[in-house]
C-alpha cells in the first residue's frame, strides 16, 4: 500500500494507455490531455518506478522489460477498479441466485410471503428466501444485523432508523368454524361475552390483548381459555373446535372452514409495514424484490 500512496491514479491510467499504444501524441488524444501533460506524467512515472519504461526504437517508443511486467496486472487492476466504482448494472431476476432473509410472523408468511412466492418462483427461480420468526425479541436483535433484508411488522414495534413502506391496513373480525352452534349470525355484545376465546400471544402465555383492553374500558371481560404463540395454530384450533377468536381478516377470509363476523365492539386494526435498512435502499435486486411484493399484494386484492 505504501507504493500506491506515492502514485496518482491518473499516472497509472496514462501508463496503461501508453502500454496499449506507446505514442505520446496518440495517448494524449485518447486521454483528452495535452501532449506536454502526458510527457510530464511519463517523467513522473519513470521517477516512481526508477525505470525509463519506454525507450526510443526504430518505429517509435518500445516498452522496457519492467514496463512489460506491468502490462497485464496493471490492466487487470484498472479494469477491476473501474468495475468497482461504476454504477451497478440492472438486476436480472431470471439469472439471479440471490438468497434473501426476511423477518416475519406466520401471519405475514400467509398474507405477504405466500402471494410473493407465486411470482418469485416464476420470475426468479434461482433465488431463495429464508424466513426468521417474527417474535419481538428477534425483531430487536435482527434490527442491527446486516444480513436481514426485510422485516414485516407494525411500525410501533419495529427497529428504529429503518426505511418503511405501508403494505396494507388490516382489521379484526370475530372468527369461528362454519356451523358453530352459537354463531348463526353476528352476535350481540352479551352473546360475544359468552363465547370461549383463543388468543395469540407471540411473547408467550398471555391472556390479555386489544379486545380485552377495549372491554376493560367498558368494565366488561370475555372468556379467554387458550393462549397460543402462532396465528396458524389458532386458525386450526378454531376450525376444529367451538373456540372462537379475534383474528385479522386477511388471515381467514378465504378459508372455507371458517366464518367471520363484525364484532359488537370496535377493535382498532393495524397497518402492516415492510421495513429495510437504509444501506439496501438503492440496491437494484432489493428494490426489485420490494416492488414485486407490492405488485403481488395488488394482484391478490384483485383476484
Amino acid at each position: 500500500m505504501d507504493n500506491l500512496r506515492k502514485l496518482d491514479l491518473n499516472l497509472l491510467l496514462t501508463l496503461d494507455t501508453l502500454l496499449k499504444d506507446p505514442n505520446v501524441t496518440r495517448a494524449a488524444r485518447s486521454l483528452n490531455l495535452s501532449q506536454p501533460t502526458v510527457s510530464v506524467q511519463l517523467a513522473k512515472l519513470r521517477k516512481n518506478f526508477d525505470d525509463p519504461l519506454f525507450l526510443p526504437g526504430p518505429r517509435g517508443m518500445r516498452p522496457t522489460a519492467r514496463a512489460e511486467l506491468l502490462r497485464a496486472p496493471l490492466g487487470q487492476a484498472l479494469a477491476l477498479l473501474n468495475k468497482a466504482v461504476s454504477a451497478p448494472g440492472p438486476f436480472i431476476p431470471s439469472e439471479s441466485n440471490h438468497t434473501w432473509q426476511v423477518v416475519a410472523a406466520d401471519y405475514c408468511e400467509t398474507t405477504v410471503l405466500l402471494p410473493l412466492l407465486r411470482n418469485l418462483r416464476r420470475e426468479a427461480p434461482g433465488t431463495r428466501v429464508a424466513v426468521v420468526e417474527n417474535a419481538n425479541s428477534h425483531i430487536a436483535q435482527a434490527g442491527g444485523k446486516d444480513k436481514v433484508d426485510l422485516f414485516f411488522h407494525i411500525v410501533e414495534e419495529s427497529p428504529p432508523g429503518m426505511r418503511c413502506r405501508m403494505l396494507f391496513s388490516e382489521r379484526y373480525v370475530l372468527v369461528s368454524r362454519v356451523g358453530h352452534p352459537l354463531l348463526k349470525s353476528a352476535p350481540t355484545l352479551k352473546q360475544f361475552l359468552e363465547l370461549d376465546f383463543v388468543i395469540i400471544s407471540p411473547d408467550g402465555a398471555g391472556f390479555w390483548g386489544n379486545t380485552d383492553r377495549v372491554l376493560a374500558d367498558m368494565r366488561l371481560a370475555r372468556k379467554v381459555v387458550l393462549s397460543v404463540p402462532h396465528f396458524m395454530f389458532a386458525v386450526f384450533t378454531i376450525a376444529s373446535t367451538d373456540l372462537v377468536g379475534m383474528l385479522p381478516l386477511r388471515l381467514v377470509r378465504d378459508n372455507p372452514q371458517l366464518q367471520y363476523f363484525v364484532p359488537p365492539i370496535d377493535i382498532p386494526g393495524f397497518e402492516m409495514n415492510m421495513l429495510w435498512h437504509e444501506y439496501l435502499h438503492r440496491e437494484p435486486s432489493h428494490k426489485w424484490l420490494r416492488d414485486l411484493i407490492v405488485q403481488s399484494l395488488g394482484e391478490e386484492e384483485e383476484s
